[in-house]
């Protein structure tokens, strides 16, 4: 299970080293793509192929549906499979870095299945607005029968 939020920084070869203690779980090659909210999503192979295929919805009909397939080119067309080098760093390609704005300072999030990363400055602006409302999120949640 991936949790937990560490600050780290890119290199001058668009280089950042993932926290010690994923290692293990994420593996020797991880898949980065496009997230939502401004940030990169970062996978194992095996979760990445749950999630690839969860998103193709598992039938042709989905290449039919504009939303579908125009999601799908925006998340899955522009992922990329990255090495993990001998002291845990990935090489995070530029149109993925520009994708979530991130410059030095990032923050890297374990959100049970993934990793996000976020420049660490629209972290902490997303952060603080989002923490104001966690009250009413519980609420939508508890509402919808998920907590």
């Amino acid at each position: 299970m991936l949790i937990g939020e560490h600050q780290h920084t890119f290199d001058d070869k668009s280089r950042i080293s993932l926290p010690a203690k994923f290692r293990k779980e994420l593996g020797s090659n991880v898949v980065i793509a496009p997230g939502i909210d401004n940030c990169l999503f970062v996978f194992t192979i095996k979760e990445w192929s749950n999630f690839a295929e969860r998103l193709s919805m598992n039938n042709n009909a989905s290449m039919l549906r504009t939303d579908n397939r125009n999601f799908n080119r925006l998340i899955i067309g522009r992922a990329v499979e990255v090495g993990v080098d001998s002291i845990g760093r990935i090489l995070v390609p530029e149109h993925l870095k520009q994708h979530a704005g991130l410059k030095v300072s990032a923050t890297i999030i374990g959100v049970m299945n993934r990793l996000e990363i976020w420049d660490s400055e629209v972290w902490s602006a997303y952060r603080a607005e989002f923490g104001k409302k966690t009250d009413v999120i519980a609420e939508k949640l508890s509402s919808a029968g998920v907590i």
